[in-house]
């Protein structure tokens, strides 16, 4: 089986702080948690819920990018 951790490019991060930025479904915030605390450009993500991201007003800035523009993204740095 496929494991994720095991690949040479993964950082495993501990977040410290909950900054609870997703009300609409809390579960989703252990994603943008990590993302801030791995200083994280952007979350990838189809998911509506974090569209909360996309807010101007939100500190500490994290992008959000659908699966179409992460690809579009990549396509970019080639």
């Amino acid at each position: 089986m496929f494991q994720l951790i095991n690949i040479a490019e993964t950082e495993r991060i501990s977040t410290y702080y909950k900054w609870n930025i997703i009300t609409q479904d809390p579960d989703d915030n252990k994603f943008v948690d990590c993302a801030i605390a791995a200083n994280a450009k952007f979350v990838v993500s189809n998911d509506n819920h974090f569209n909360v991201l996309k807010n101007k007003d939100i500190w500490p800035k994290v992008e959000l990018k659908t699966l179409k523009e992460y690809h579009r993204h990549l396509m970019e740095e080639k």
